[in-house]
């Protein structure tokens, strides 16, 4: 059988999400603990997916994972549920043997951003312009064999506090692609670059524009959407809720 995994992290705890040699990171812990318990064997045979692989210092409230195994859910949360300090695998599903967990119906990522001394209005207003069908060329980092035009469904803003909270819906999204936009939202919010800067580096991909980029920190992916739901585990639910308050208290945002 083909099982997903939701699962959570606290980013600042990896070396990015991504397995790389001799280094700590989300998806080598679960490799490792899932190889350790049997659960899979190796990663080619058990056709080991990830759904996103987040950049270094993000953290996830949800991310996914799946792989073929012999063993049912319940005994993979049970054999999960105290592997891990900074990872809470919460929820679970059996799926189709040919589902990849990176084609999901849409991604949402939400940026935590200190809005002392910035414009709220403005950098609502020129959001905008990142919406629909975009090339992303001047707002990412492009890696050579990815396609720089991406659709953003939806930018949702909620200002708690201190903090304005900027939830991204997408598909997928680019290498860098929300940090270096929220970098430009920024300058726009601090009175440096204007709407037309934006809407120009958008339409002019051949142009080289460079806005920055913001700090991964406040960056969480918060939720990736399929045409199903996952089996909740309650106990882990409760370890989620602790992580995430660990999480937001870790970047000054503190939940209400």
């Amino acid at each position: 059988m083909r099982i997903a995994l939701k699962f959570a992290y606290d980013g600042s705890k990896f070396y990015g999400y991504a397995r790389q040699p001799n280094l700590r990171t989300v998806e080598g812990e679960l490799i490792k603990v899932l190889i350790k318990n049997g659960i899979i064997e190796d990663t080619k045979d058990s056709y080991f997916r990830s759904a996103s692989r987040t950049d270094k210092k993000v953290s996830a409230f949800a991310n996914v994972i799946s792989f073929n195994t012999n063993d049912s859910i319940k005994s993979v949360l049970k054999d999960l549920s105290n592997e891990f300090e900074d990872i809470v695998v919460f929820g679970a599903n059996n799926i189709n043997l040919d589902f990849n967990p990176r084609h999901a119906i849409y991604r949402n990522y939400c940026y935590y951003l200190n809005i002392k001394d910035l414009d709220v209005d403005k950098i609502i207003s020129v959001s905008s312009a990142f919406t629909g069908k975009q090339n992303f060329t001047n707002f990412s980092r492009l890696e050579s064999f990815k396609d720089p035009v991406r659709i953003i469904d939806n930018i949702v803003f909620s200002k708690i506090k201190d903090y304005l909270l900027i939830d991204f819906y997408a598909p997928t999204f680019l290498w860098n692609q929300i940090r270096r936009i929220i970098s430009a939202l920024v300058k726009i919010g601090n009175g440096k670059i204007g709407r037309q800067d934006i809407v120009e580096a958008l339409c002019n991909p051949d142009k080289d524009v460079d806005y920055g980029l913001a700090p991964a920190e406040p960056l969480i992916l918060k939720d990736i959407v399929y045409d199903f739901t996952f089996e909740c585990d309650k106990e882990q639910l409760d370890k989620l809720e602790l992580l995430k308050n660990r999480i937001l208290n870790s970047i000054g945002f503190i939940r209400q």
